[in-house]
């Protein structure tokens, strides 16, 4: 009987116990503007992925160096409200679309997927994202929804012919203080032990990296193990998270 109430007392004691595994997965967007910064978050310690705008100087040569160092490489694909010369808009044709994208898979070689840059306005587009998707599939690329607005159905599109996506849940750096992003990644860490898993986006500012470089290598003693963004995909069968649909179906 004493030895059941010190084990009853010890449980009490250490905190909840996880359910199951823990699972990160951790993007960079904005990548190929800097070489300093590309440099620096290429050297994160873990499987980062990195998202590299094609309308940058640097993208060809990041995406190479990033390849060459055994990284997952994604576009990451301007949409409206972005602008630029690969950005794509709501008034375009279909064939202008798909010009923009083949020559954004040019600018960034080895790319595995694609996620959108802003998006707020082209990723409620159901037919240019059923566009967009059924190419991806073709080129055997993934997809990741940014989720830059709550009427996205982009991840929709991707989920209704199977193609293998993610959704992002947690944004590290809206706000640019070393205090907020690392409360944002607590919070993301609490996400992954309550739903297994959890996708999370940053930004190569100078204060995500130094929170990042000093807290990814304590994940794994936090129980939290940081996957590759295809091994997430595995993880998640394509299927949504109670925050982002019912029923493992996209809102």
């Amino acid at each position: 009987m004493g030895r059941v109430l010190l084990l009853a007392m010890l449980l009490l004691t250490a905190g909840p116990v996880l359910a199951g595994p823990a699972y990160l997965t951790l993007i960079i967007d904005d990548l190929g503007q800097s070489p300093a910064r590309d440099s620096r978050t290429l050297a994160l310690p873990g499987p980062v992925t990195l998202a590299i705008m094609p309308d940058t100087p640097h993208a060809a040569d990041f995406a190479r160096q990033a390849h060459k160092a055994g990284k997952t490489v994604m576009v990451h694909m301007p949409m409206d409200p972005a602008t630029g010369p690969f950005a794509w808009r709501p008034d375009m044709p279909a064939s202008g679309l798909l010009g923009r994208l083949q020559a954004a898979l040019r600018a960034v070689p080895y790319a595995a997927g694609l996620n959108n840059h802003e998006g707020s306005r082209m990723t409620s587009q159901p037919e240019a994202m059923a566009l967009l998707m059924n190419e991806l599939q073709q080129h055997g690329m993934f997809f990741v929804d940014s989720r830059t607005s709550a009427a996205t159905v982009a991840a929709a599109k991707a989920q209704s012919i199977g193609l293998a996506s993610l959704s992002r849940d947690v944004f590290l750096d809206d706000t640019r203080t070393v205090e907020a992003i690392a409360g944002q990644l607590e919070k993301a860490i609490a996400l992954a032990h309550k739903q297994g898993t959890v996708v999370i986006i940053g930004h190569p500012y100078p204060q995500t990296l130094e929170v990042l470089e000093r807290e990814l290598p304590r994940l794994k003693a936090r129980g939290v193990e940081w996957i590759p963004v295809r091994q997430m995909i595995g993880e998640r069968g394509n299927r949504a998270t109670a925050a982002h649909g019912k029923g493992g179906i996209y809102h």
